[in-house]
């Protein structure tokens, strides 16, 4: 069993969310379903989070990094779904 990223789940999720650190299939070997499961959490939550804020109409870069955030946090909850399920199935 590995321990996460920057310490705990949270903090490994903001890291992914702020895009300082990216998740592959080699990156997430050495954590076990449950702690994969505890990431997804938290950056569901950060996915959320990044969701409900709304910036102003006429506010155009900060439109496009919201956009971009919210894009960043999609592909690496695919790649770390993607992940869990194949540890699930004894594949990793």
């Amino acid at each position: 069993m590995g321990t996460f990223m920057g310490g705990s789940a949270p903090a490994m999720a903001r890291q992914v969310c702020d895009g300082y650190t990216l998740l592959s299939m080699t990156s997430l070997k050495r954590l076990s379903v449950e702690q994969m499961q505890q990431l997804e959490f938290e950056m569901d939550k950060n996915l959320r989070l990044a969701r409900g804020t709304q910036p102003d109409l006429n506010d155009q870069p900060a439109l496009q990094e919201r956009n971009r955030r919210i894009f960043r946090i999609e592909g690496q909850l695919r790649v770390l779904r993607h992940t869990a399920q194949q540890k699930k199935m004894g594949r990793l």
